[in-house]
């Protein structure tokens, strides 16, 4: 298919391109549901994706060209706002709406104006009438600095700034704080690839202060991208109270934090094993610690290794029995590299293949040192040989073990990732993965070399630098979590915390009852530099630490010193840790550190504990845990109180967004749609390497090859919140956002029908006068109180489905596709009646009311045009206007009226059924109703009129129980009790129309028989299927019962022209004109 280009931009007053095409009005329920999708398997996901990534790599090594999609995008003409408006001035809307929605026009001008006039500050909400005098705070997980926001991010925006825009259109006082994290590891590595692409400098070939004003630098350059990112989203943050967790308030409260964590003893150095990455040389945390599985042998290319490294591989080494030469102990290990390491061999006391050796000693296989067979119960005898060498200082599990019998460990991997000298001469300063070879080579010229076999094995990568983790003994800066730990288990427990949805809380409990001391030292120069200070020259500890001081600056450590060696301070020296912290540090301090604390700012007040901490479920115990502990110790309290989690976002094969995948998208580039080709240029311009880059645009070109339509922001934002926080991760389509963009092109068309109906001059009456003047008017307002009480239900339940759902349902299929269809023709006459201009005024003004919370920019663009309600003081922007309450519009709410018309949307459905069977496209036959049960006929009576207009039928009358059917009518039955009749005498030529259904019905009958002959599956693929087995059934059924019909009406029995028996409801006119 050929390339599109991605629209043709044109000022407004040109003719756009045509509307979409009118969909068909569905019966409507009492209640709109939404069914959650069961959470799937995680492993079995996994697998997908390397099975998909390995097929990516296997067809670009082949040089196949993408396979092209079978969809292509119609592309919209663009319209653009074009009078000229100064930035923070509001919008003119004295201008007639374009015929078409187009985002770029209704996004433009509406937020500089929000900004300007205050509406996003709690001190503006307070002068509000509807104000509650209630407060609602929370802080938006602050991105990294390090780049641009992709569509996770736009998830939480989109689903906090719901949340934040209802609460402050209810009344309460409302501050979301905007902030970004300083992400020291993301931020260093950026920068240092670029002074290297740029300029061919490493860091280290610079001072550290240096380096730090390159970071700056870079920060000041691209670190404004997210807030245009954020606005570009229509977040309605507080900009005044914008926050950097490297400004001056974030490094006071960091300092300030280490400081009293310190004293209470909660924070110490020592000697432990830490998650090393050697390609950062330093230590990472655990989340930036990715898990790959391996099936078997599988070779990876490794950062500073010349040659790939072979990985899913387990080595059986012999270790000589001590003084009995024929004698040996076979081990298995996946990292031969760490044998110099080994300090003993340990096997489980039951093991009865090695009793005989207990307390005797074994040969190390490389140096001949004596090591001990020793005995503990955690072995597992029952895997490889039952024994395993034990290398303290570079396993965690091997390091409790040796702790456990008085093991020393030999740290025999430098932090560069290169042999130590206790390797000796013939490996140190080698890379240890090509010392790994060099080790196997050795133990096959000792004959002690026993085996390689494939063993399926996880294997810790840096998600920051890719390379494989290490475990290192380092000095570090550690947190002891265990007690804060059990504080906030214990407040999940006792209701004080919430967890929303609530399975998260096992998870929550099983970190907190297994979490080990949090290392927060890292070997990075950008960052919170560590308030510790060395002191020179002092004797070293018993421990083998250096003595270390801690203090908010230079010279209240030296006081400290000075206190605790008793000489003066001004003779002692102090060199500070030149080490930084981790980021999640500054970041568990966010909630109270953003509001001013250590300081008690009127802010911190006011707005402290937040109300809500809302955030992706990846973050939960990272993150969200973090804060829990540091908050709670910190500031005596929790920092909230309900924490509300969303999914992850997958892409449409259920991929997580990754770079090197390809699939990871900018939310501006769904916004205002993007070409292909940007979307390439956006990958050549990041940091990937040449082979991901080569994957990734390749996956590119398969997922987007006609580019990205332009879907706009409030599209954007409602497909985004129309997934609930219960239905299993998120896997976001395009074509789903472009849907939403399509329900804007309707709302954006009802408006436009409805201000053409209400004219310049029209009054709207007061809300208290306002009177349904038909039972369709009755109706809609009853649709919109219920649509009123789903929304407040979602927002208070924080299920935002609800309220997407209800609201989609309420404009799309009882506004647009019933109401409006409904009363156009009594609208078409001249004079108007006054009813129905009011109450759809009144409907689409509240509708758009409901809908800002979601569709922020285009709920602006047409509430703004609506005519003003008399009498008080006008509300400037549907930012601010009182949201509508379940409460106040209860009055209208008619759940028997809507029960009555949901049977008269049955009889609309079988009417177009009849027509679309007979082929009635342009005449309007006439429609006989007719109920067997007393009474049945009052559920009709009301709407005959609105009956025959939205089935596209001509009069509609009503035939008395136990009256003959009407002959040449065809007939269909609502339930038991009522039937339906069309008239087809006359309208319809049966020889002619015959060979058309027989036509229909073989092809029918050829996919029917396609699918009896598929082999059944099992799961949703057979649902479906049996689902479309019933629906041909059912067709074939009504095409049977029409052809029968018209060969009677073609054999002469119902001949075409013949007497037609007049059937009247007693009292009333012919079927012509009954009850019209």
């Amino acid at each position: 298919m050929p390339h599109w280009p991605l629209a043709s931009f044109r000022p407004w007053g040109l003719r756009p391109s045509g509307s979409l095409p009118r969909s068909h009005p569905l019966s409507t329920p009492a209640e709109p549901y939404g069914s959650p999708i069961s959470r799937r398997n995680r492993e079995a996901k996994q697998k997908r994706l390397r099975e998909k990534q390995a097929a990516l790599e296997a067809g670009l090594a082949q040089n196949k060209p993408p396979a092209e999609s079978s969809q292509a995008w119609t592309p919209k003409e663009i319209v653009l706002y074009e009078i000229p408006t100064k930035l923070g001035e509001k919008k003119d809307v004295s201008v007639r709406l374009p015929p078409a929605y187009s985002p770029r026009y209704v996004e433009a001008a509406w937020y500089p104006w929000w900004v300007r006039e205050g509406f996003f500050k709690p001190e503006y909400q307070t002068r509000l009438p509807q104000s509650t005098g209630e407060t609602f705070s929370m802080c938006i997980p602050p991105p990294n600095v390090t780049g641009s926001l992709h569509i996770g991010h736009a998830l939480t925006v989109a689903i906090q700034d719901a949340l934040v825009r209802w609460h402050r259109m209810r009344g309460d006082q409302v501050l979301w704080v905007p902030g970004s994290d300083h992400a020291g590891i993301a931020t260093q590595a950026v920068v240092e690839k670029q002074l290297w692409k740029e300029r061919g400098v490493r860091r280290h070939e610079l001072s550290r202060e240096d380096f730090l004003q390159e970071v700056w630098k870079w920060k000041e350059e691209k670190g404004g991208e997210i807030c245009e990112q954020l606005r570009a989203l229509g977040a309605s943050l507080d900009w005044d109270r914008e926050c950097f967790t490297m400004d001056a308030g974030s490094s006071v409260a960091v300092t300030e934090a280490f400081v009293r964590l310190h004293k209470a003893g909660l924070l110490y150095r020592n000697q432990q094993l830490v998650n090393w990455s050697c390609a950062l040389r330093s230590a990472i945390s655990d989340i930036e610690v990715e898990s790959r599985s391996l099936p078997g042998p599988t070779k990876l290319r490794l950062p500073g290794c010349p040659t790939p490294v072979s990985f899913g591989l387990l080595v059986s080494v012999a270790f000589p029995v001590d003084g009995e030469p024929e004698a040996e102990v076979v081990v298995g290990t996946t990292r031969p590299e760490t044998l110099p390491g080994d300090v003993a061999v340990a096997v489980h006391p039951d093991d009865a293949r090695y009793t005989h050796l207990h307390g005797r000693h074994l040969r190390h296989p490389l140096t001949g040192q004596l090591l001990p067979l020793i005995t503990d119960s955690a072995i597992q005898p029952h895997m490889g040989t039952g024994a395993v060498k034990v290398t303290p200082a570079h396993s965690p599990a091997d390091a409790e073990l040796g702790a456990r019998h008085g093991l020393s460990p030999l740290s025999v991997i430098a932090e560069d990732g290169t042999m130590t000298s206790l390797c000796g001469d013939w490996l140190q300063g080698l890379h240890r993965f090509v010392a790994r070879e060099k080790i196997l080579s050795a133990l096959r010229e000792r004959g002690l070399f026993r085996g390689l076999q494939s063993h399926p094995m996880v294997l810790p990568i840096c998600s920051r630098s890719g390379d494989v983790v290490e475990y290192l003994l380092k000095s570090q800066w550690f947190v002891r979590c265990q007690k804060m730990g059990d504080q906030a288990a214990q407040a999940v427990e006792s209701g004080a915390l919430e967890l929303h949805p609530s399975f998260h809380q096992k998870n929550w409990r099983l970190w907190f009852s297994r979490i080990g001391d949090w290392c927060v030292s890292r070997q990075l120069w950008w960052g919170h530099r560590i308030p510790a200070y060395q002191l020179v020259g002092e004797p070293v500890k018993g421990d083998g630490e250096a003595c270390w001081v801690v203090g908010r600056t230079e010279a209240e450590a030296r006081e400290v010193a000075a206190e605790l060696t008793g000489r003066p301070g001004a003779e002692l020296t102090l060199e500070q840790d030149p080490d930084v912290l981790d980021t999640w540090f500054s970041s568990a301090l966010f909630p109270f550190s953003a509001l001013g604390w250590p300081q008690q700012t009127t802010d911190l007040t006011r707005f402290y504990p937040l109300s809500l901490l809302e955030t992706g479920s990846d973050l939960l115990l990272f993150w969200v845990g973090r804060m829990i502990m540091l908050g709670t110790q910190l500031t005596g309290q929790l920092p909230f109180n309900k924490v509300l989690l969303h999914s992850m976002v997958r892409d449409g094969q259920g991929r997580k967004m990754s770079k090197s995948l390809g699939n990871v998208l900018d939310p501006r580039d769904i916004i205002r749609g993007a070409e292909l080709q940007v979307l390439q240029e956006k990958l050549k311009d990041g940091n990937l390497e040449p082979t991901e880059l080569a994957i990734a645009a390749a996956a590119q070109r398969k997922d987007f090859p006609h580019g990205i339509p332009e879907c706009g922001t409030d599209a954007l934002r409602f497909a985004l919140c129309t997934h609930g926080a219960l239905a299993g991760d998120l896997h976001l389509s395009v074509s789903e956002v472009l849907s939403s963009r399509h329900f804007c092109n309707k709302i954006w068309n009802a408006l436009r029908f409805t201000l053409n109906v209400l004219g310049e001059k029209f009054v709207p009456q007061p809300v208290e006068e306002l009177s349904p003047s038909s039972p369709m008017d009755a109706w809609i307002l009853s649709r919109l109180a219920r649509t009123a009480r789903e929304c407040e239900r979602g927002f208070l339940t924080r299920e935002l489905p609800l309220a997407t759902h209800a609201l989609h349902h309420f404009w799309l299929h009882s506004l647009c596709d019933v109401y409006l269809e409904a009363v156009k023709p009594g609208l078409s006459h001249c004079p108007r009646p006054p009813g129905p201009p009011q109450v759809l005024l009144f409907s689409v003004d509240v509708g758009l009311r409901l809908l800002a919370p979601f569709m922020p920019f285009l709920a602006e663009e047409l509430w703004q045009r609506l005519p003003p309600r008399p009498g008080g003081a006008p509300t400037p922007s549907i930012c601010v206007a009182p949201y509508p309450s379940a409460q106040s519009l209860e009055r209208w709410h008619q759940p028997e009226l809507e029960q009555r018309f949901s049977r008269v949307q049955e009889a609309v459905q079988a009417l177009r059924a009849l027509r679309a069977t007979y082929q009635l496209t342009k005449v309007r036959p006439r429609v006989l109703l007719q109920c067997s049960e007393p009474g049945g006929q009052s559920i009709f009576e009301a709407f005959l009129e609105p009956l025959g207009t939205l089935s596209h039928c001509g009069a509609v009358g009503l035939l008395p129980a136990g009256a003959a059917a009407p002959s040449g009518w065809a007939q269909t039955p609502l339930s038991d009790t009522v039937q339906v009749y069309m008239e087809l005498q006359g309208l319809v030529d049966p020889q002619a129309h015959l060979p058309l259904l027989a036509a229909r019905r073989h092809k029918l009958q050829k996919q029917l028989d396609g699918l009896i002959a598929r082999t059944p599956s099992e799961g949703e693929a057979e649902t479906h299927r049996q689902q479309k087995l019933s629906s041909l059934q059912l067709e074939l059924s009504k095409l049977d019962k029409a052809a029968s019909h018209l060969q009677q009406l073609m054999d002469g029995s119902l001949a075409p022209g013949s007497p037609e028996p007049s059937h009247t409801v007693p009292g009333s006119s012919p079927p012509s004109q009954a009850c019209l």
